[in-house]
Protein backbone atom coordinates (compact mmCIF):
# COMPACT_ATOMS: atom_id res chain seq x y z
CA UNK A 1 0.00 0.00 0.00
CA UNK A 2 1.22 3.65 -1.14
CA UNK A 3 2.86 5.75 1.85
CA UNK A 4 2.89 9.44 1.69
CA UNK A 5 4.99 11.14 3.98
CA UNK A 6 4.89 15.31 5.07
CA UNK A 7 6.46 17.33 2.91
CA UNK A 8 8.93 19.35 5.29
CA UNK A 9 12.98 19.50 5.87
CA UNK A 10 12.84 20.12 9.49
CA UNK A 11 16.01 18.75 10.79
CA UNK A 12 17.97 21.55 10.12
CA UNK A 13 15.48 24.16 11.60
CA UNK A 14 14.37 22.70 15.17
CA UNK A 15 15.72 25.75 16.70
CA UNK A 16 12.32 26.19 18.40
CA UNK A 17 12.08 29.41 20.15
CA UNK A 18 9.78 28.58 23.56
CA UNK A 19 6.07 30.87 23.34
CA UNK A 20 5.22 33.36 25.94
CA UNK A 21 1.73 33.27 26.91
CA UNK A 22 -0.62 35.28 25.09
CA UNK A 23 -1.97 38.62 26.61
CA UNK A 24 -4.99 38.97 25.26
CA UNK A 25 -7.56 38.05 22.30
CA UNK A 26 -6.82 39.18 18.74
CA UNK A 27 -7.97 42.53 17.74
CA UNK A 28 -9.71 42.57 14.93
CA UNK A 29 -8.78 45.09 12.30
CA UNK A 30 -11.36 45.80 9.29
CA UNK A 31 -10.43 47.43 5.91
CA UNK A 32 -12.28 48.28 3.01
CA UNK A 33 -12.45 45.44 -0.24
CA UNK A 34 -12.48 48.93 -1.93
CA UNK A 35 -8.66 49.93 -1.23
CA UNK A 36 -7.13 50.57 -4.48
CA UNK A 37 -9.95 50.91 -6.81
CA UNK A 38 -11.97 54.01 -7.70
CA UNK A 39 -14.60 54.92 -10.39
CA UNK A 40 -14.13 58.98 -10.29
CA UNK A 41 -11.47 61.10 -12.11
CA UNK A 42 -10.93 64.49 -11.48
CA UNK A 43 -11.55 66.42 -15.05
CA UNK A 44 -11.27 69.92 -16.73
CA UNK A 45 -12.76 70.55 -19.58
CA UNK A 46 -11.40 73.21 -22.41
CA UNK A 47 -15.09 74.60 -22.69
CA UNK A 48 -16.89 73.82 -19.36
CA UNK A 49 -19.98 74.67 -21.00
CA UNK A 50 -19.65 71.82 -23.51
CA UNK A 51 -18.72 69.34 -20.47
CA UNK A 52 -21.82 66.97 -21.06
CA UNK A 53 -21.19 66.71 -24.56
CA UNK A 54 -17.41 66.17 -24.74
CA UNK A 55 -17.91 63.38 -21.96
CA UNK A 56 -20.35 61.60 -24.58
CA UNK A 57 -17.58 62.12 -27.64
CA UNK A 58 -17.51 59.27 -29.29
CA UNK A 59 -13.97 58.70 -28.99
CA UNK A 60 -14.46 58.60 -24.82
CA UNK A 61 -17.28 56.32 -25.36
CA UNK A 62 -15.41 54.15 -27.38
CA UNK A 63 -12.22 54.33 -24.62
CA UNK A 64 -14.81 53.81 -21.69
CA UNK A 65 -16.34 50.35 -23.52
CA UNK A 66 -12.97 49.26 -24.06
CA UNK A 67 -12.59 49.11 -20.12
CA UNK A 68 -15.90 47.65 -19.69
CA UNK A 69 -17.30 51.08 -18.06
CA UNK A 70 -19.55 53.40 -18.87
CA UNK A 71 -20.48 57.19 -18.04
CA UNK A 72 -22.21 57.51 -14.67
CA UNK A 73 -22.68 61.22 -14.45
CA UNK A 74 -20.43 64.42 -14.03
CA UNK A 75 -20.32 67.01 -11.26
CA UNK A 76 -18.92 69.81 -11.19
CA UNK A 77 -14.83 68.63 -12.06
CA UNK A 78 -15.75 65.03 -11.04
CA UNK A 79 -16.49 62.69 -13.80
CA UNK A 80 -17.77 58.80 -12.51
CA UNK A 81 -18.32 55.63 -14.07
CA UNK A 82 -20.49 53.11 -13.58
CA UNK A 83 -17.98 50.68 -11.65
CA UNK A 84 -14.69 50.48 -9.83
CA UNK A 85 -11.62 50.01 -11.69
CA UNK A 86 -7.83 49.29 -10.61
CA UNK A 87 -5.60 52.04 -9.74
CA UNK A 88 -3.57 50.91 -12.34
CA UNK A 89 -6.32 50.61 -14.91
CA UNK A 90 -8.31 54.05 -13.64
CA UNK A 91 -5.02 55.51 -14.31
CA UNK A 92 -4.16 53.85 -17.84
CA UNK A 93 -8.30 54.74 -18.58
CA UNK A 94 -7.14 58.48 -17.55
CA UNK A 95 -4.63 58.79 -20.08
CA UNK A 96 -6.83 57.30 -23.14
CA UNK A 97 -9.59 59.52 -22.34
CA UNK A 98 -7.87 62.67 -22.50
CA UNK A 99 -6.21 61.19 -26.13
CA UNK A 100 -9.86 60.36 -27.65
CA UNK A 101 -10.72 64.14 -27.10
CA UNK A 102 -8.83 66.80 -27.19
CA UNK A 103 -11.51 69.14 -25.40
CA UNK A 104 -10.15 67.54 -22.30
CA UNK A 105 -7.71 69.63 -20.96
CA UNK A 106 -6.45 67.41 -17.94
CA UNK A 107 -8.22 64.43 -16.04
CA UNK A 108 -6.59 62.22 -13.54
CA UNK A 109 -7.71 59.09 -11.97
CA UNK A 110 -8.88 60.48 -7.96
CA UNK A 111 -7.39 56.89 -6.99
CA UNK A 112 -8.20 55.71 -3.22
CA UNK A 113 -4.89 55.40 -0.61
CA UNK A 114 -4.67 53.16 2.14
CA UNK A 115 -2.50 52.19 4.96
CA UNK A 116 -1.22 48.76 4.60
CA UNK A 117 -2.21 46.53 7.90
CA UNK A 118 0.72 45.58 9.60
CA UNK A 119 0.27 42.69 12.34
CA UNK A 120 1.79 43.98 15.76
CA UNK A 121 2.78 40.06 16.47
CA UNK A 122 6.45 40.19 17.94
CA UNK A 123 7.70 38.01 15.32
CA UNK A 124 6.15 39.57 12.71
CA UNK A 125 9.45 41.00 11.17
CA UNK A 126 10.83 37.48 10.94
CA UNK A 127 8.50 36.00 8.48
CA UNK A 128 10.13 37.60 5.42
CA UNK A 129 7.91 35.02 3.49
CA UNK A 130 4.79 37.42 3.81
CA UNK A 131 6.56 40.67 3.19
CA UNK A 132 9.70 40.98 1.44
CA UNK A 133 9.95 42.37 -2.27
CA UNK A 134 12.17 39.50 -3.48
CA UNK A 135 10.36 36.54 -2.69
CA UNK A 136 7.54 37.18 -0.58
CA UNK A 137 3.61 36.80 -1.05
CA UNK A 138 2.66 40.88 -0.59
CA UNK A 139 0.27 39.80 2.15
CA UNK A 140 0.08 43.07 3.93
CA UNK A 141 -1.74 44.65 1.22
CA UNK A 142 -4.06 41.74 1.05
CA UNK A 143 -5.11 41.73 4.23
CA UNK A 144 -6.60 44.92 3.23
CA UNK A 145 -8.93 43.42 1.51
CA UNK A 146 -9.78 40.03 3.72
CA UNK A 147 -8.64 37.77 5.91
CA UNK A 148 -10.53 34.95 5.04
CA UNK A 149 -13.28 35.78 7.47
CA UNK A 150 -16.06 32.54 6.93
CA UNK A 151 -13.54 30.10 5.38
CA UNK A 152 -12.42 26.08 6.74
CA UNK A 153 -9.16 25.31 5.69
CA UNK A 154 -8.70 21.44 6.11
CA UNK A 155 -5.03 20.60 6.75
CA UNK A 156 -4.28 17.02 6.48
CA UNK A 157 -1.21 16.27 7.69
CA UNK A 158 -0.08 14.97 11.55
CA UNK A 159 -2.75 16.38 13.65
CA UNK A 160 -2.24 19.83 15.84
CA UNK A 161 -1.30 20.75 19.10
CA UNK A 162 -3.72 23.26 21.13
CA UNK A 163 -0.95 26.36 20.76
CA UNK A 164 -2.04 29.59 22.16
CA UNK A 165 -1.41 31.10 18.86
CA UNK A 166 -3.58 29.26 17.00
CA UNK A 167 -5.71 27.46 18.95
CA UNK A 168 -8.15 30.08 18.80
CA UNK A 169 -8.94 29.63 14.94
CA UNK A 170 -9.34 25.71 15.41
CA UNK A 171 -12.59 24.20 15.06
CA UNK A 172 -12.98 20.08 15.33
CA UNK A 173 -11.40 17.76 12.76
CA UNK A 174 -11.00 14.32 13.01
CA UNK A 175 -8.57 11.03 12.72
CA UNK A 176 -8.50 9.12 9.80
CA UNK A 177 -5.30 6.90 10.96
CA UNK A 178 -6.88 3.65 10.43
CA UNK A 179 -3.52 1.67 11.54
CA UNK A 180 -3.27 2.03 15.73
CA UNK A 181 0.71 1.63 15.42
CA UNK A 182 0.87 4.76 13.04
CA UNK A 183 -1.88 6.52 14.75
CA UNK A 184 0.42 6.50 18.19
CA UNK A 185 -2.28 7.09 19.88
CA UNK A 186 -3.44 4.11 21.46
CA UNK A 187 -6.95 3.73 18.70
CA UNK A 188 -7.76 3.90 15.01
CA UNK A 189 -10.06 6.32 13.55
CA UNK A 190 -11.87 8.80 16.31
CA UNK A 191 -12.72 12.51 16.41
CA UNK A 192 -9.57 13.57 18.42
CA UNK A 193 -7.36 15.31 15.82
CA UNK A 194 -4.58 16.05 18.32
CA UNK A 195 -1.09 15.03 17.76
CA UNK A 196 0.35 12.66 19.87
CA UNK A 197 3.89 12.97 18.09
CA UNK A 198 5.06 11.47 15.06
CA UNK A 199 8.14 10.52 16.01
CA UNK A 200 7.56 7.54 17.84
CA UNK A 201 10.60 7.36 20.09
CA UNK A 202 12.61 9.82 18.00
CA UNK A 203 11.80 13.33 16.78
CA UNK A 204 8.18 14.58 16.60
CA UNK A 205 7.88 16.81 13.88
CA UNK A 206 4.26 18.74 14.80
CA UNK A 207 4.34 19.22 11.02
CA UNK A 208 0.58 19.84 11.19
CA UNK A 209 1.25 22.62 13.68
CA UNK A 210 3.42 24.48 11.50
CA UNK A 211 1.33 23.97 8.91
CA UNK A 212 -1.63 25.36 10.43
CA UNK A 213 -0.32 28.32 11.92
CA UNK A 214 1.40 29.71 8.21
CA UNK A 215 -2.58 29.37 7.22
CA UNK A 216 -4.18 30.95 10.48
CA UNK A 217 -2.21 31.61 13.00
CA UNK A 218 -4.13 33.90 15.49
CA UNK A 219 -3.16 37.17 14.39
CA UNK A 220 -2.45 41.34 15.88
CA UNK A 221 -2.50 39.68 19.00
CA UNK A 222 0.86 41.25 20.02
CA UNK A 223 2.52 37.96 20.46
CA UNK A 224 4.45 35.01 17.89
CA UNK A 225 3.64 35.19 14.24
CA UNK A 226 0.59 36.05 11.74
CA UNK A 227 -1.35 33.64 9.88
CA UNK A 228 -2.24 33.99 6.11
CA UNK A 229 -5.45 33.81 6.64
CA UNK A 230 -6.30 34.94 10.15
CA UNK A 231 -9.93 35.57 9.45
CA UNK A 232 -10.61 31.72 8.68
CA UNK A 233 -10.69 28.40 10.70
CA UNK A 234 -8.26 25.67 10.35
CA UNK A 235 -9.32 21.79 10.71
CA UNK A 236 -7.09 19.91 11.25
CA UNK A 237 -7.72 16.15 9.38
CA UNK A 238 -4.74 13.51 10.85
CA UNK A 239 -3.39 11.07 8.32
CA UNK A 240 0.07 10.98 9.28
CA UNK A 241 1.88 9.13 12.01
CA UNK A 242 4.27 6.83 12.42
CA UNK A 243 6.38 6.35 8.96
CA UNK A 244 3.51 8.56 7.24
CA UNK A 245 0.16 7.74 5.97
CA UNK A 246 -2.09 5.36 3.32
CA UNK A 247 -3.81 7.10 0.70
CA UNK A 248 -6.60 5.09 1.69
CA UNK A 249 -7.20 7.26 4.96
CA UNK A 250 -6.23 10.24 2.59
CA UNK A 251 -8.77 9.74 0.46
CA UNK A 252 -11.43 9.57 3.19
CA UNK A 253 -10.41 12.24 4.54
CA UNK A 254 -10.43 14.07 1.57
CA UNK A 255 -14.09 13.09 1.21
CA UNK A 256 -15.32 13.81 4.76
CA UNK A 257 -13.05 17.19 4.80
CA UNK A 258 -15.25 18.53 1.75
CA UNK A 259 -18.65 17.46 2.46
CA UNK A 260 -18.62 13.98 1.74
CA UNK A 261 -20.27 11.08 3.01
CA UNK A 262 -17.74 8.73 4.63
CA UNK A 263 -18.33 5.18 6.40
CA UNK A 264 -18.48 4.94 9.81
CA UNK A 265 -17.80 8.50 10.06
CA UNK A 266 -20.26 11.32 11.45
CA UNK A 267 -20.72 13.95 8.86
CA UNK A 268 -18.59 16.81 8.81
CA UNK A 269 -20.80 20.09 10.33
CA UNK A 270 -18.06 22.50 8.99
CA UNK A 271 -17.16 21.26 5.43
CA UNK A 272 -13.87 23.16 4.22
CA UNK A 273 -13.39 25.19 0.99
CA UNK A 274 -9.76 24.16 0.87
CA UNK A 275 -7.79 21.86 1.85
CA UNK A 276 -4.04 21.50 2.46
CA UNK A 277 -2.13 18.72 1.62
CA UNK A 278 1.65 19.20 2.20
CA UNK A 279 2.59 15.37 1.79
CA UNK A 280 3.97 13.62 -0.77
CA UNK A 281 4.89 9.78 -2.31
CA UNK A 282 6.45 8.40 -4.90
CA UNK A 283 4.28 6.55 -7.96
CA UNK A 284 1.14 7.27 -9.66
CA UNK A 285 -2.28 9.15 -8.70
CA UNK A 286 -4.31 6.35 -7.25
CA UNK A 287 -7.00 6.42 -8.54
CA UNK A 288 -8.95 6.63 -5.39
CA UNK A 289 -7.25 9.44 -4.33
CA UNK A 290 -8.02 10.60 -7.93
CA UNK A 291 -12.12 10.25 -7.64
CA UNK A 292 -11.34 11.83 -3.69
CA UNK A 293 -10.18 14.84 -4.84
CA UNK A 294 -12.65 15.07 -8.19
CA UNK A 295 -15.23 15.17 -5.59
CA UNK A 296 -14.02 17.36 -3.23
CA UNK A 297 -13.11 19.81 -5.84
CA UNK A 298 -16.93 19.15 -7.50
CA UNK A 299 -18.20 20.51 -4.08
CA UNK A 300 -16.49 23.56 -4.45
CA UNK A 301 -13.09 22.58 -2.67
CA UNK A 302 -9.87 23.92 -3.19
CA UNK A 303 -7.13 21.45 -2.99
CA UNK A 304 -4.06 22.53 -2.78
CA UNK A 305 -1.13 19.70 -2.81
CA UNK A 306 2.90 20.05 -2.52
CA UNK A 307 5.19 19.58 -5.29
CA UNK A 308 7.52 16.71 -3.17
CA UNK A 309 11.43 17.80 -1.98
CA UNK A 310 13.37 15.13 -4.37
CA UNK A 311 15.03 17.68 -6.05
CA UNK A 312 13.00 16.15 -9.19
CA UNK A 313 10.17 15.89 -11.63
CA UNK A 314 6.75 16.32 -9.73
CA UNK A 315 5.08 14.36 -12.44
CA UNK A 316 6.64 11.31 -10.78
CA UNK A 317 4.91 11.88 -7.22
CA UNK A 318 1.08 11.97 -5.84
CA UNK A 319 -0.32 13.60 -5.30
CA UNK A 320 1.21 16.61 -6.86
CA UNK A 321 0.12 14.66 -10.05
CA UNK A 322 -2.86 14.07 -9.73
CA UNK A 323 -5.57 16.26 -11.74
CA UNK A 324 -7.50 18.76 -10.33
CA UNK A 325 -5.32 20.21 -7.42
CA UNK A 326 -2.92 23.31 -7.32
CA UNK A 327 0.36 21.77 -6.95
CA UNK A 328 3.09 23.87 -5.48
CA UNK A 329 6.44 24.41 -6.00
CA UNK A 330 9.18 26.35 -3.26
CA UNK A 331 11.38 29.18 -3.70
CA UNK A 332 13.87 30.03 -1.49
CA UNK A 333 14.71 34.09 -0.28
CA UNK A 334 16.00 35.10 -3.18
CA UNK A 335 13.60 33.89 -5.32
CA UNK A 336 14.93 31.10 -7.44
CA UNK A 337 14.07 27.35 -7.17
CA UNK A 338 14.86 25.57 -3.33
CA UNK A 339 17.92 23.13 -4.17
CA UNK A 340 14.88 20.37 -2.80
CA UNK A 341 11.95 21.35 -4.34
CA UNK A 342 10.32 19.17 -7.34
CA UNK A 343 9.11 20.63 -10.46
CA UNK A 344 7.92 20.44 -14.08
CA UNK A 345 4.95 20.41 -15.92
CA UNK A 346 2.74 19.08 -13.34
CA UNK A 347 3.33 22.16 -10.84
CA UNK A 348 1.09 25.38 -11.34
CA UNK A 349 2.78 28.13 -9.09
CA UNK A 350 5.61 28.58 -6.57
CA UNK A 351 5.44 30.15 -3.20
CA UNK A 352 8.21 30.68 -0.55
CA UNK A 353 9.46 27.63 1.34
CA UNK A 354 12.59 28.71 2.53
CA UNK A 355 15.99 27.03 2.85
CA UNK A 356 17.55 26.84 5.96
CA UNK A 357 20.75 25.82 4.82
CA UNK A 358 23.56 28.01 6.37
CA UNK A 359 20.58 30.21 8.14
CA UNK A 360 17.77 28.92 9.83
CA UNK A 361 16.19 32.33 9.73
CA UNK A 362 15.59 31.78 5.82
CA UNK A 363 13.07 29.28 6.61
CA UNK A 364 9.33 29.98 7.08
CA UNK A 365 8.60 30.69 10.61
CA UNK A 366 5.39 28.86 12.18
CA UNK A 367 3.63 27.49 15.48
CA UNK A 368 5.48 24.44 16.76
CA UNK A 369 5.72 22.31 20.04
CA UNK A 370 9.08 21.88 22.22
CA UNK A 371 8.07 18.52 23.27
CA UNK A 372 11.02 15.53 21.72
CA UNK A 373 8.88 12.57 20.91
CA UNK A 374 5.55 13.41 23.26
CA UNK A 375 3.99 17.08 23.25
CA UNK A 376 5.84 19.64 25.71
CA UNK A 377 5.48 23.40 25.26
CA UNK A 378 4.11 26.29 22.75
CA UNK A 379 6.98 26.67 20.42
CA UNK A 380 7.66 27.94 16.88
CA UNK A 381 10.73 27.53 14.86
CA UNK A 382 11.56 27.89 11.25
CA UNK A 383 10.82 25.00 8.43
CA UNK A 384 12.21 24.61 5.12
CA UNK A 385 10.25 22.59 2.19
CA UNK A 386 7.54 22.50 -0.33
CA UNK A 387 5.12 21.96 2.73
CA UNK A 388 5.81 25.12 3.94
CA UNK A 389 5.34 26.68 0.46
CA UNK A 390 1.62 24.69 0.05
CA UNK A 391 -0.38 26.46 2.98
CA UNK A 392 1.12 29.93 1.52
CA UNK A 393 -1.33 28.95 -1.21
CA UNK A 394 -4.41 27.47 0.82
CA UNK A 395 -3.92 30.57 3.06
CA UNK A 396 -4.78 32.97 -0.03
CA UNK A 397 -6.94 30.58 -1.40
CA UNK A 398 -9.23 31.39 1.86
CA UNK A 399 -8.53 35.20 1.34
CA UNK A 400 -9.61 34.76 -2.43
CA UNK A 401 -13.04 33.14 -1.25
CA UNK A 402 -13.88 34.88 1.55
CA UNK A 403 -13.58 37.95 -0.80
CA UNK A 404 -15.54 35.96 -3.49
CA UNK A 405 -17.58 33.04 -2.37
CA UNK A 406 -18.99 32.01 -5.37
CA UNK A 407 -15.25 31.42 -7.03
CA UNK A 408 -14.97 27.50 -8.34
CA UNK A 409 -11.45 25.99 -8.08
CA UNK A 410 -10.40 26.24 -12.05
CA UNK A 411 -11.11 30.04 -10.85
CA UNK A 412 -8.80 30.02 -7.93
CA UNK A 413 -6.19 28.88 -9.90
CA UNK A 414 -6.63 30.85 -12.65
CA UNK A 415 -6.34 34.05 -10.57
CA UNK A 416 -3.46 32.90 -9.09
CA UNK A 417 -1.32 31.66 -11.92
CA UNK A 418 -2.51 35.41 -13.99
CA UNK A 419 -1.67 37.37 -10.93
CA UNK A 420 1.51 35.53 -9.90
CA UNK A 421 4.80 37.54 -10.35
CA UNK A 422 7.88 36.91 -12.49
CA UNK A 423 10.44 34.77 -10.73
CA UNK A 424 13.47 36.98 -9.68
CA UNK A 425 15.95 34.10 -9.64
CA UNK A 426 15.88 31.01 -11.37
CA UNK A 427 13.36 28.81 -11.31
CA UNK A 428 12.19 26.48 -13.95
CA UNK A 429 9.35 24.34 -14.76
CA UNK A 430 8.23 25.84 -11.23
CA UNK A 431 4.27 27.06 -12.85
CA UNK A 432 3.15 30.58 -13.32
CA UNK A 433 5.11 32.90 -11.10
CA UNK A 434 5.59 33.65 -7.59
CA UNK A 435 2.68 33.79 -5.76
CA UNK A 436 1.38 37.23 -5.41
CA UNK A 437 -1.68 37.85 -2.14
CA UNK A 438 -1.99 41.40 -2.92
CA UNK A 439 -2.86 40.93 -6.67
CA UNK A 440 -4.59 37.76 -6.29
CA UNK A 441 -7.24 39.07 -3.58
CA UNK A 442 -8.22 42.14 -5.62
CA UNK A 443 -11.57 41.89 -7.65
CA UNK A 444 -10.89 41.23 -11.72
Amino acid sequence: MLALIRTSLCAAALAAIAAPALAGGPNAVVHSAQADMTNEFVVKFRDTASAEATARHAGVQAALAARGVSLAGIEGRFLRVDRPLSNLDAQALAKELKAANPAIAYIEANIRLSHQLVPNDTRWNDQWHYYEDIAGIKLPKAYNKSQGAGVVVAVLDTGYRPHADLVANIVPGYDFITNTSTANDGNGRDSDALDPGDGCGGQSSWHGTHVAGTIAAVTNNGVGVAGIAPGAKIQPVRVLGCGGGTFVDIQDAIEWASGGTVAGVPANPTPARVINMSLSGSGACPAGLQTAINNAVGRGTVVAVAAGNNNSNAGNYTPANCANVITVASVNRSGSKAWYSNTGATVEIAAPGGDTTGNVANGVLSTLNAGVSTPGADSYAYYQGTSMATPHVAGVAALMLANRPTMTPAQVLARMQSTARAFPGTCTLCGAGILNAAKAVQRP
